[in-house]
Order: C-alpha cells, then sequence, then structure tokens
C-alpha cells in the first residue's frame, strides 16, 4: 500500500516555542507532516530557523499564496493571533494557532465563523489532551473506574513577574504572559479547560471572579536597563471560577500569576477519586483513590475488617503513547483529519469553547451574575490504547 501522501506546512513565528519544541517536533517526530517555508515579522529568526531544517523562508502573503501549503501553524504572539489567521483562514489555509484563539472573545467568533464560512480546518493549541497521561485518564473515566462523575476541582498557582534581565527589551524576552491575550487565564486557563472538556464535556454555565492583581510593578531585576522603572499589566493575573457542566457535574478552577508553582487537579466519582497531573504536560502519573485500590504508604492494609470502607491510593499504568513532550500532536491529528475525511480532536469547537468558558467567568464578575454559554463542545474522539513506541506510536492519529 503507497504512504500517504505528507501534508505540507509552514510556521509563522519564529520565536521561542517554535525553536524549542514545535520545529523539532514537526521536522523530526511526525512523518505525516512536510515542514517546508517560515516566517517572521524579524527576518533573522525566520532565516535562522530555515538554515537549521532546510526550509525556505517566506513572507507570511506568500504562504498564503502557496497552493501547495496546507497548514498555517500560527506560533504569534497571542495579540497576533487574530490578523494571522484570519489572513491564513481567508486564503484557505488549514490553520493550527497556539493558545488561545485570539484575544477578545468578539475576534474568536468572528475566526470559527470565518472558519466554517470558508470551510477549512481551524484547530487551537494546546494539544497536551492528547497526552499519554490525559488520555489514559480519559479512558479510565469513560470505563467507570471512579463511577459516575459529581464534582471537579482544579487550582494552579505560579510567579508570572517582570523580573527577568531583559523582559520586554526585545521579540525575544517579550513577557507576553503579562500582556492582554497572554495572561495566565489564558496562558495556562487553555491546558487546564482543554483537558477538562476532553474529561467531561461541555460546560453549560460558569459564575466567577476575575481580576489584574497588583496592575502597577516595576522591573525588579538589578540587571534590567529599565530597573525599578514602573510597567503596567493590563490583563487579568487571578481567576476563580464555578462550573456546571452539561452532565451535571459540578467543578472549580482557580489560577493565579501572583503566587509560586502548585497545582491541584481532581475529579471526584461515586466510586473514587481521579489524582490528575499538571495539564501543561503530556505525561506524569495518573492516580486513582478507592475502595480496593492498592494501599499507599504508609498504611499497608486496611484496619480489620475496614476494607471495603477505607479509601486507597494506587498509580494506574500509562496506556497510551505521547508520554513526552509532544507539541505538534495536534498538527499532526490535523493532517490526518485532511487525509482521511474526519474531524480532528483539536477542532475549533473545543477551542472556542474554553475560549468563552475563560472569557465567561471574567464576564460574570464584571457583572455580578452567571453566565450562560452560548457554544458547545463534543468530546474529541479519544486516541486507541496501543502498545506502541517510538515512531510507531504516530499509528493512533491515522483514523
Amino acid at each position: 500500500m503507497p504512504q500517504m501522501k505528507k501534508v505540507k506546512t509552514a510556521i509563522i513565528g519564529c520565536g521561542t516555542i517554535c525553536n524549542r519544541i514545535y520545529a523539532p517536533n514537526l521536522m523530526e517526530k511526525f512523518h505525516i507532516i512536510d515542514l517546508v517555508a517560515c516566517a517572521d515579522r524579524i527576518p533573522e529568526r525566520a532565516q535562522a530557523l530555515a538554515d537549521k531544517y532546510s526550509l525556505k523562508v517566506m513572507t507570511n502573503e506568500e504562504i498564503y499564496q502557496d497552493p501547495e501549503i496546507e497548514i498555517v501553524v500560527n506560533l504569534t504572539c497571542p495579540e497576533s493571533h487574530y490578523e494571522v489567521s484570519k489572513a491564513a483562514i481567508l486564503a484557505g489555509k488549514n490553520v493550527y494557532c497556539e493558545k488561545m484563539m485570539a484575544v477578545t472573545l468578539e475576534e474568536g467568533k468572528e475566526l470559527y465563523a470565518l472558519a466554517k464560512e470558508k470551510g477549512v480546518q481551524y484547530t487551537i493549541a494546546p494539544d497536551t489532551f492528547l497526552g499519554g497521561s490525559w488520555q489514559t485518564a480519559r479512558k479510565a473515566l469513560d470505563d467507570g473506574l471512579i463511577g459516575t462523575p459529581v464534582a471537579m476541582v482544579c487550582c494552579y498557582s505560579s510567579n508570572y513577574q517582570f523580573d527577568g534581565e531583559m523582559s520586554d527589551i526585545d521579540p525575544d524576552h517579550f513577557m507576553f504572559v503579562l500582556h492582554p491575550g497572554g495572561g495566565i487565564p489564558y496562558d495556562f486557563g487553555g491546558y487546564y479547560l482543554h483537558n477538562i472538556i476532553n474529561l467531561l464535556g461541555s460546560v453549560k454555565r460558569v459564575g466567577g471572579f476575575c481580576k489584574t492583581m497588583y496592575p502597577d510593578r516595576i522591573y525588579r531585576n538589578p540587571r534590567h536597563p529599565n530597573y525599578k522603572e514602573p510597567v503596567h499589566v493590563e490583563t487579568p493575573t487571578s481567576i476563580a471560577g464555578a462550573l456546571e457542566f452539561e452532565n451535571g457535574v459540578h467543578g472549580t478552577l482557580m489560577i493565579t500569576s501572583d503566587s509560586v508553582p502548585r497545582f491541584v487537579f481532581q475529579i471526584m466519582g461515586t466510586q473514587g477519586i481521579l489524582v490528575l497531573n499538571d495539564p501543561n504536560f503530556f505525561g506524569g502519573s495518573v492516580k486513582v483513590i478507592r475502595s480496593g485500590a492498592a494501599p499507599i504508604e504508609p498504611f499497608q492494609e486496611a484496619p480489620s475488617g475496614m476494607s471495603a470502607f477505607f479509601p486507597t491510593e494506587c498509580t494506574l499504568p500509562i496506556t497510551h503513547p505521547f508520554r513526552e513532550d509532544s507539541r505538534g500532536v495536534g498538527i499532526a491529528d490535523m493532517a490526518y483529519a485532511l487525509r482521511n475525511g474526519r474531524r480532528p480532536r483539536a477542532h475549533m469547537d473545543l477551542g472556542f469553547h474554553a475560549f468563552e468558558v475563560m472569557h465567561g467567568i471574567w464576564r460574570s464578575g464584571d457583572t455580578g451574575k452567571i453566565y450562560e454559554l452560548t457554544s458547545h463542545c463534543e468530546r474529541p474522539k479519544p486516541l486507541r490504547s496501543l502498545g506502541l513506541s517510538g515512531t510507531a506510536e504516530e499509528f493512533t492519529l491515522d483514523d
């Protein structure tokens, strides 16, 4: 049987995330992708990537007009997502965009409608929900390992500050996480929401609070050229949301970038609890707490006569591939979707629904009212749980 025709792909935005993981993975990890070109508003960055991987340096417009390029990977900063994605969609290109799809909800709605009108695939990062740990958790949930889900709790804290020696001095040190579209609700909230929706489905309504903690800050590194000069933060840095899912599950989502790194992600069911990993990663542990599970230290066994009432914890085997940093797997999945005529797993329904959930929490805080979601998202089709490793892992995407 002849091999499937590769999908010619171009990257727009050749910054840190491109160089660190996207370009290497698209060149070396996913056979279905034929990375042929790149563009950047800084010509030297595009040229450096092109020299490293034997790519063609093009302008954005040249990429849009090239009839052989089928996928445009938008790795620009959040404030440029709308402009680049819109131009590519108008040119009839399929687009994969880094998180999230735009800055404002109105921009997101426009891009969503435009992609439907043009009949192109439009997928949104993050794609960590396709990782081995998250697909394992999905299978455990679907198999009823914790019974019927009833509640969920997610909490993530980090520390985003202008503490670098070169923060905001040039594009390579642009602190997008403290600029519009890049605050932690959008920078990290996407990881949680894509994985939450993958596991539990669509959200029906939300309520919450969203604010910018300490909007007026200073450059705190003595080595910074603008040391102690003021800098203004124009994006939310703390969010607390209550979520009601269409299936009746209730959940909380709390995210802040004004503390220290820490995360909690658990789903409670009628028969047990799933304890999940940091959704920024594709791999990591998946644990279950339930009566009858293998005991965890310091309890070697349940007290006599109490085993039926004594919940214990065990770590599940990871049943799916893509355990390491597989950023770009969503692009490869879209490429197979194009060739096989199916729906991509990181479909724009998922990206827009997550985007609206975050905006809904923000709007609820402003209005003091519950926000009813206007969008709906089917849970992405799970990957097959096959015992594959190395380059054979890609087989699970070809369905």
